[in-house]
């Protein structure tokens, strides 16, 4: 692909620079041709970095955070300075929570800071994945890196799962025990998988030094891996763009990386960080001194994890009161809502580039992108999905609800099972005649 792009004014500016690096490295061609590197200006591509700037802030947050943690759960008597739990036994973790949260300077702030940045970066990676997938940006020549960045998002719930389990609180506690009857649930090796993981039979008091482990260096090791390696195709291939105006599937147009993108990119971490510490500062999350230290025989009311695990915790909460007995092994009524339920979606998600290819026979290189309603079925099936992620996301929350809106909680529960499959038929319906009708419109408007 040949690169063409508008004059954004730093042509000196460029050319003393890759002097300069010249000089001192040798490299001026590769170093020309880097900085040369076009971008595309539409909104819609900081999504990416905007998510990639949150995982810096996770980053700079969390190296202070292990400073003051201890992942021990070995039990100690709270003596600090919160009077309503004094002369409790908790465990080692959540005393050093305790103490970060308010006799360390500032870690109460640096702890709100990393909760609100993992809730944006997942929400900024979802709602990146949303553009991708409904303008077509995984077609032929990046399949792959759409696998890469899917790796990325599981990666990241599983970093905002085992990151938001470590505290040892009583909801978070609720959580792992939830998360211990589904791995438990899965037919002939789920018992034995249970063990290994939790280290015995839950509670373990290897569990938290594991999941710290997870935490903050498996996990990162992984997701900065997979960043780079997404990075670096997206390097190669070069950006995909929207039509029209010059745009071709032939060139890229938009900024040079230096010294628009970089100064754009620059101004956007700052602003994204300073937006993020704002709301660390001000927006309470997470108060483990209300729920209290975990106790493995109580379950705090109401119980609900972050909203992306909402949509899991909904799903068990709908799954069928069903478990049959298959080979003289009963099959818990958990493992439908917990496993079958997540694997099709995510695994139907990660195949998508190749079903979709298969089916419509489209085999081509596109750089092009696609407005969703020029593609009625991938809205449609998108919009589905969509919806079925918010209704069970709803449903996580069915206790709350039942109690604002007056209602028992089995009738709720018995009309969120019915929009959990009605919902998403009757969106996808609509959002099909609506991309075809928009495709006609256009049709008429060439003519």
């Amino acid at each position: 692909m040949t690169d063409r792009s508008r004059s954004d004014g730093g042509a000196t500016e460029l050319d003393r620079l890759i002097g300069w690096l010249d000089e001192r490295t040798g490299f001026a061609e590769v170093t020309r041709g880097a900085l040369r590197k076009v971008f595309p200006d539409h909104w819609s591509f900081l999504l990416g970095e905007v998510a990639l700037f949150c995982y810096v802030v996770l980053v700079a947050t969390g190296v202070f955070l292990t400073f003051f943690f201890a992942a021990d759960s070995r039990p100690v008597t709270y003596d600090g300075p919160y009077v309503p739990l004094h002369g409790a036994q908790v465990s080692a973790a959540f005393d050093s929570v305790m103490r970060l949260s308010f006799e360390v300077r500032a870690g109460l702030l640096m702890r709100q800071i990393h909760h609100w940045a993992a809730v944006v970066f997942v929400a900024a990676i979802v709602i990146h994945v949303c553009r991708i997938f409904f303008t077509g940006a995984f077609r032929r020549p990046r399949e792959i890196n759409w696998l890469v960045g899917f790796g990325i998002l599981v990666l990241a719930l599983a970093a905002g799962f085992t990151g938001y389990s470590l505290p040892d609180d009583l909801l978070s506690g609720t959580g792992l025990r939830i998360f211990y009857s589904v791995a438990e649930s899965i037919p002939f090796i789920g018992p034995w998988f249970a063990y290994l993981f939790f280290g015995g039979e839950f509670p373990t008091v290897e569990l938290l030094g594991r999941l710290y482990v997870f935490h903050i260096m498996l996990i990162p090791a992984l997701m900065i891996g997979g960043i780079t390696v997404h990075l670096a195709i997206l390097w190669i291939q070069k950006h995909t763009q929207y039509a029209g105006g010059r745009a071709r599937e032939t060139n890229v147009v938009g900024r040079h990386f230096w010294p628009g993108q970089v100064f754009r990119s620059t101004g956007l971490f700052l602003l994204t960080a300073a937006i993020i510490a704002v709301v660390g500062g001000l927006v309470q999350i997470n108060p483990v001194w209300v729920y209290g230290p975990f106790v493995p025989f109580a379950v705090s009311s109401p119980a609900q994890p972050d909203w992306y695990i909402g949509w899991l915790e909904g799903a068990l909460r709908l799954g069928p009161n069903w478990e049959p007995t298959i080979l003289g092994v009963t099959i818990p009524s958990l493992f439908l809502p917990g496993i079958v339920v997540p694997t099709v979606l995510f695994g139907g998600f990660a195949l998508w580039p190749f079903i979709e290819a298969r089916l419509s026979g489209d085999h081509r290189e596109h750089h092009i992108l696609q407005w969703p309603w020029q593609a009625p079925v991938r809205l449609a099936i998108g919009s589905a999905v969509l919806t079925l992620f918010v209704m069970l996301t709803i449903a996580g929350g069915n206790d709350v609800l039942a109690v604002f809106l007056h209602v028992g909680v089995e009738e709720l529960t018995q009309t969120l099972r019915i929009l959990a499959f009605v919902a998403p038929l009757v969106v996808a319906a609509i959002a099909y005649r609506l991309a075809i009708e928009r495709r006609r419109r256009d049709a008429e408007d060439e003519q």
